[in-house]
């Protein structure tokens, strides 16, 4: 075959120059591009010392009505750099607020690459469908789920969407077509699940209302026992159960279900069981966090998302599922603008989703380029954290720890001497937006137990020790200010 001769950068295309002759010089802005990104990687190392406000001018500028024409793309360039520098990043040290990514390089090596080929994967791709597949099971092998089929989706509400689209179909046959046809179906989670499974089992059209809230135990976690007794209960009324969903690593408190003894109860009762592991599950793949997961191979399917705990880049997210064929009964179907011969697959016919970007590109490249034991450290790296700000919280008389964390969030409060506690929810609660004012750790307020409380998450492999005790000791300082700085 011959090589293809690509024209040289310098080089337009006549196609090209019909596209836009403002990016006619594809090299010079590269490496503007180039030089932007290697300023904000190295910025990421360190947290900031400041939350930078936007500057006047830059407001203004985005006051703006729609251009008529263009202008240079340095300075359009310019203004985007500018506008991110002025928002808030998940992927700097001590952005603890909430589950976010380390923003890993090769994640944007893959997304520019992704973005540029815009390759689309619903329908056959060729070799990026190969690659596509070898990433759900390098995901699934990571965490040791026993998948036979998967997709990665544009988020975990999505993925847990599927998996109950997916449950659906296999607990009442023909709902996709006929909708439930005055079945009564019921979905189970637990009290502290993510509010993403009340809106699939809305959209699946099962009703909020159907949706059982199972009470927790001590730790947070579900009660197996409360399961068996609600399954039983709706069983005697005439519902059909679709799906128990656990929660591996909650977003409150990061609390792991007890899978083993939830999947017990789904095996006898015939229920589909799906972990919603999009912020904990990766933890399963370290020797330190894996018996929490005991029972995942038990489940029927799983949610990842790799824009968490695996440091990708938003949106990139990951639905397994152990049996080969539920995916297409649950999304199947025959179109005449599409061909489905044997030689002609197409994966929608295996998705919720249409449209697919390229997203398991991210983390093939990251896979690739660090290797799955490297994930494993910068993990276990993360838990040593969380464990180490929990034992600063515990021994310093200011603090009160308020549960005890199971991965890597951390829930706590700041009591200042003599402060009655029916102060201390307001006093919390400005904290966090005075912390948040002050930049140089973002966190966020929560509710635990009936109290206001400040929540940290580590998840970001570039969060070090000492940016562990530099967190706390900003905490402190601030916690100490008069009346916290806050105008009445």
């Amino acid at each position: 075959m011959d090589p293809v001769n690509f024209p040289s950068g310098g080089e337009s295309s006549e196609a090209g120059e019909q596209i836009g002759s403002a990016l006619a010089d594809r090299d010079g802005v590269l490496r503007e591009l180039s030089h932007h990104l290697t300023q904000a990687w190295a910025s990421f190392d360190h947290p900031r010392p400041v939350e930078p406000a936007p500057a006047a001018d830059l407001v203004e500028r985005l006051s703006w009505a729609l251009p008529a024409d263009g202008s240079d793309p340095r300075t359009a360039l310019g203004d985007a750099v500018q506008i991110l520098e002025a928002s808030i990043s998940p992927s700097r040290p001590l952005f603890l607020a909430y589950v976010g990514s380390s923003g890993l390089e090769a994640g944007v090596l893959a997304s520019a690459l992704l973005a540029a080929y815009d390759a689309n994967l619903a329908t056959a791709a060729g070799a990026a469908d190969l690659l596509d597949q070898q990433a759900v099971r390098w995901v699934a092998e990571f965490v040791g789920f026993p998948a036979a089929e998967g997709h990665f989706t544009s988020g975990g509400q999505t993925s847990n969407l599927t998996a109950i689209l997916t449950a659906r179909e296999q607990a009442l046959p023909g709902a996709r077509e006929d909708g439930l046809g005055g079945r009564r179906a019921t979905v189970y989670c637990s009290a502290e699940a993510h509010h993403s499974i009340s809106r699939a089992v809305e959209a699946a059209g099962i009703g909020r209302r159907s949706l059982r809230r199972v009470p927790i135990d001590a730790e947070h976690r579900m009660r197996a026992d409360a399961l068996a007794e609600a399954i039983a209960r709706d069983r005697a009324d005439g519902f059909t159960p679709v799906a128990v969903v656990a929660t591996a690593g909650t977003t409150l408190t990061g609390a792991v279900d007890p899978l083993d003894a939830i999947a017990e109860v789904c095996e006898r009762e015939g229920v589909w069981l799906h972990v919603d592991g999009a912020y904990g599950l990766p933890a399963a793949a370290t020797s330190v966090a894996r018996a929490r997961f005991r029972g995942l191979d038990r489940a029927d399917s799983a949610t990842i998302d790799a824009h968490k705990w695996l440091g990708m880049q938003k949106s990139c997210s990951v639905v397994l599922v152990r049996r080969k064929g539920a995916l297409r009964a649950a999304f199947g179907h025959e179109e005449s603008y599409m061909l489905h011969d044997a030689d002609s697959a197409n994966p929608v016919d295996s998705t919720f989703e249409y449209s697919r970007p390229f997203r398991s590109l991210k983390v093939w490249l990251s896979m690739r380029v660090h290797g799955a034991d490297q994930f494993r450290t910068w993990i276990e790296g993360t838990l040593a954290h969380a464990e180490r700000f929990t034992e600063a919280v515990r021994a310093d008389p200011s603090f009160e720890l308020l549960h005890e964390p199971m991965l890597s969030t951390v829930c706590f409060r700041h009591v200042p001497e003599g402060m009655a506690e029916s102060e201390l929810d307001g006093h919390n609660a400005r904290l966090a937006e005075v912390i948040q004012r002050d930049g140089r750790v973002y966190l966020a307020p929560a509710e635990l137990d009936g109290h206001t409380c400040l929540r940290v998450c580590f998840v970001n492999y570039r969060t070090t020790s000492e940016d562990v005790e530099l967190a706390l000791e900003v905490i402190r300082e601030l916690g100490e200010l008069p009346n916290l700085g806050v105008t009445p």
